[in-house]
């Protein structure tokens, strides 16, 4: 039996044409290549390792919407312009102790397979960092607020997302029907995800706060369960047992106390609190690594746990909490000192935060002012001071608006749009790195805008009730849940659109530029990020999903073009050898000098024409140059024998390239520009 199978198989094997084997011999090394392919951004993620100086020189990594936001053991090693000019990156950023390397809105893909390139889990790397970098006090603190927020940063917007429209539905139920939905099952439900990720803050903040200070997690968890524990939370509305600070503007009611110290904390308590655990953990590493050095092995497992959680959480309630609470109260105090000034103090703050907020986005530093709204919503139930921000990123998408109108370069165009589309919803980098800050005047027009719409935001009092989604998705969060009033949202909305119509009225007056060259004569070399091939034939370009042939149109041979042939000639689209010509003339490889595998092939199934209409100039081996003569084929007698003389132009090694161009011209002569390889 098994003689019959082996009998049967070649067999087979003999009768597979010609047009099969020639397929198979170009497809079984790309088919090779694309198992070894985990995913289109391998090649873009061992760039990037390579360049931040390898996976040594990582100490950590984490993300957040639009970049990769690397701890280096040392910065001098990575290779900063590299980057920059790297198909896939859209600029690389120095700030904060951290080096960022600005990707876009698909950042989250790019993260996972540097992560698995490097073998690295993100944000945790060995002890034995190296050096320990100096930072300043004000950049530790960037630092600190960024690791720390970044983790959870997704779903805080979902949770803020999902409370915005619990408030449209309850406003919505309220006016137009007179229905109460807020005592709805539904309603409760969604409730207790969106404001109950909010309440119960430090618990997550404790596990966040742990990963960043390197501290065991569930010592952080336990001192954010500590703080919102209930019989705790209860104690706000206990009867009072006494005053610390009598007589005084510093004077405090107590309801409980520790062996006779009194246990001071603040009116709202510390659900939805962020500095106390934040300050907690810090110390709690401290302490946790003092105990793992003295305390034997044999207990360290149960005991240093005990000891940290035993200190810390009384610490946290007698000392920690009232500073923290001190520190924000007087923080709040201040900024909300500047909104104060008679007549010009809305304007000052407004037009401050308007206009620099995207300014701070670039170097990162927004993130030193996120924990003022955090603590202002833990304590007043609102926050006012950085609503001003909320309007800058429709500027910034109503000036990438206006170029996208006014400018000629298809180019720009292609750039432009996405990130326009990914304004709107809050995320502006993409506009900032790739279109506005490189020009400079479209940026700064942005934050003329961004100026105009935060003085309206100011002057109107706007109030945001809860840490919610970005542009579109974050009007819901100037509803107020408790009243359902519109009042900050409708002046929102108006701040929005007075931050549009100056941005975009200044750009449709200032931008211009010009449009480039539709099709152009190609160089000898390679281009700075890879290589520009020339087109090998003169004819119809067309895209390479559109041939009949599978094998071509799947890509699975790689990407490139095809070409309907006005001419029966094939020249060399650049330097190199010719590393295959089958003996039926149909069929070239060409190996670049620059090492890209090109396979340009004659027809569909003409090889079933053994060489019939074929005329070859070259030999499998001889070295060309660009624009020589390699094929003459004769495109009336391959049309009369039924066969199409559509020509595929392929490059069989696309996984080493970044991103594979074709030329947007619809025709073109030998010579012109017909893809660039990134």
């Amino acid at each position: 039996m098994a003689l019959g199978v082996c009998a049967g198989f070649f067999i087979r094997i003999l009768q597979v044409s010609a047009q099969d084997l020639e397929k198979i011999y170009i497809f079984i090394g790309i088919k090779e290549r694309n198992k070894k392919m985990a995913s289109k951004y391998d090649g873009l993620a061992r760039i990037i390792i390579q360049n931040v100086g390898g996976k040594s020189n990582i100490k950590s990594i984490t993300h957040c919407i639009t970049r990769l936001r690397f701890k280096l053991k040392d910065e001098s090693k990575a290779n900063t312009d590299i980057l920059k000019n790297t198909d896939g990156i859209v600029t690389v950023i120095q700030s904060g102790g951290q080096y960022q390397v600005v990707i876009g809105n698909h950042v989250p893909d790019v993260y996972d397979v540097v992560c698995e390139h490097a073998g690295i889990s993100g944000v945790a790397t060995s002890e034995d960092d190296g050096p320990k970098e100096k930072m300043s006090v004000g950049a530790a603190l960037i630092d600190i607020i960024s690791g720390v927020f970044q983790p959870l940063l997704s779903v805080l917007c979902a949770a803020g997302i999902i409370k915005g429209l619990l408030a449209v539905w309850s406003f919505v139920a309220s006016s137009a029907f007179g229905i109460d939905v807020t005592t709805s099952g539904a309603y409760e439900i969604w409730n207790a995800v969106g404001d109950g990720f909010f309440y119960f803050l430090p618990i997550v903040l404790g596990y966040t706060s742990a990963k960043k200070f390197k501290c065991n997690e569930f010592i952080g968890i336990a001192l954010g369960v500590g703080l919102t524990y209930p019989n705790m939370v209860a104690l706000k509305s206990a009867e009072v047992l006494g005053t610390v600070f009598a007589g005084t503007s510093f004077a405090m009611d107590y309801m409980t106390d520790f062996f006779g110290i009194p246990v001071i904390m603040p009116a709202s308590g510390y659900t939805q609190s962020v500095v106390p655990v934040v300050l907690a953990v810090f110390i709690a590493a401290k302490l946790e690594k003092f105990f793992k050095k003295h305390i034997p092995d044999v207990i360290k497992t149960f005991i240093v746990p005990l000891c940290v959680l035993g200190i810390m959480m009384p610490l946290t309630y007698l000392v920690i909490g009232p500073i923290a609470t001190v520190v924000c109260n007087c923080l709040t105090l201040i900024f909300g000192g500047l909104y104060n000034i008679p007549v010009v103090g809305g304007i000052i703050a407004g037009a401050l935060i308007g206009a620099m907020w995207q300014v701070l986005v670039i170097f990162g530093l927004h993130w030193g002012l996120v924990p003022l709204a955090m603590i202002n919503y833990g304590t007043l139930g609102y926050d006012f001071i950085l609503s001003p921000y909320f309007c800058v990123s429709f500027a910034q998408s109503a000036v990438v608006l206006a170029m996208i109108l006014k400018t000629k370069d298809k180019k720009l165009k292609d750039i432009a749009v996405p990130a326009f589309i990914s304004g709107l919803f809050g995320v502006t980098e993409p506009c900032i790195y790739g279109i506005t800050l490189p020009k400079k005047k479209p940026f700064v027009i942005s934050c003329i805008g961004g100026a105009a719409g935060g003085i309206i935001t100011a002057l109107a009092g706007v109030k945001s009730y809860t840490m919610g989604g970005l542009g579109l998705f974050g009007l819901p969060c100037y509803i107020d849940p408790n009243t359902n009033s519109l009042y900050s949202m409708i002046w929102v909305i108006i701040s929005i659109l007075v931050a549009v119509a100056v941005s975009f009225t200044l750009t449709m007056i200032i931008y211009k530029d010009d449009a480039p060259a539709a099709n152009k004569e190609v160089s000898n070399s390679a281009s700075a990020n890879g290589e520009i091939l020339a087109a090998p034939i003169k004819g119809e370009v067309k895209a390479l999903t559109a041939v009949a042939d599978k094998v071509f149109s799947s890509e699975a041979m790689g990407k490139g073009v095809a070409i309907v042939p006005e001419e029966g000639k094939v020249y060399a689209p650049a330097d190199g050898t010719i590393s295959a010509f089958f003996n039926t003339g149909h069929a070239i490889g060409i190996t670049t000098a620059n090492g890209a595998e090109v396979i340009i092939h004659v027809g569909m199934d003409t090889v079933q024409l053994e060489g019939k209409g074929f005329s070859p100039k070259v030999k499998q081996g001889d070295m060309v140059k660009r624009g020589d003569l390699l094929l003459e084929f004769d495109i009336d007698y391959i049309k009369g024998a039924g066969y199409s003389v559509e020509t595929p132009v392929v490059i069989t090694n696309s996984d080493k390239y970044l991103d594979i161009i074709p030329t947007d011209a619809k025709k073109v002569v030998n010579g012109n520009e017909l893809i660039t390889l990134l």
